[in-house]
């Protein structure tokens, strides 16, 4: 693809602002994004080259534009530290954090970043996540970008009890708040997992 042919694919999924230096970062770094079907268990994630392919970035085709440039961003960091480093070990480590903080400098500004918005991401960058959604408060405030389906809710609006489906399909009966999740109850397999307060759910007659 020609940089014009990637800048007019990746417009519809990153804010204006920040679409050249995403752009730049492909272009310099000849990596493959691919974008995905929404992935609950991950955002994103980057893979090294191997068997003859290249770096590849795949990121969910399904979040909002502030959420798919902090998950962009947040992959092509891994990316520039597999490239000084020359290896995977201690993923979310120091070396990550530091390039990742790098990265996402250009774009702290109210220019990418709604008024109400940037707050929370220069406190996330602080100290980042694995995964942005391991931060609720980041990824509260990111939600409220996101353009819901009326029939999804978020887990932490059901009651006690309330039987529901994620995305994938599973069937859930949500239980107690454990920490900062829920835990829940699968009803095929009766086993109990925690699932993230902001997870997007279907609730269902019992």
């Amino acid at each position: 693809m020609t940089i014009h042919e990637i800048k007019t694919s990746l417009s519809k999924y990153i804010p204006e602002a920040a679409l050249d230096t995403c752009v730049d970062w492909i272009a310099e770094h000849k990596f493959f994004l691919r974008i995905t079907k929404s992935r609950n268990s991950k955002y994103g994630d980057y893979r090294p080259p191997k068997n003859g392919k290249g770096h590849i970035i795949t990121v969910n085709h399904d979040m909002n534009p502030y959420a798919f440039l902090i998950t962009f961003t947040h992959e092509v960091a891994h990316l520039v530290t597999f490239l000084k480093t020359n290896t995977l070990k201690d993923p979310h480590g120091k070396e990550w954090k530091h390039e990742f903080r790098e990265l996402m400098a250009p774009f702290l500004n109210t220019s990418v970043f709604p008024d109400d918005l940037i707050h929370e991401v220069k406190k996330y960058i602080h100290n980042p996540a694995a995964t942005s959604c391991s931060d609720v408060n980041m990824l509260r405030a990111l939600k409220k970008y996101d353009t819901h389906n009326g029939e999804w809710l978020h887990l932490e609006d059901l009651s006690i009890n309330t039987k529901f489906r994620i995305k994938t399909g599973r069937i859930f009966i949500k239980g107690k708040l454990v920490r900062k999740n829920f835990l829940c109850t699968e009803v095929k397999t009766m086993h109990k997992y925690t699932l993230n307060p902001l997870i997007e759910v279907q609730p269902m007659e019992v």
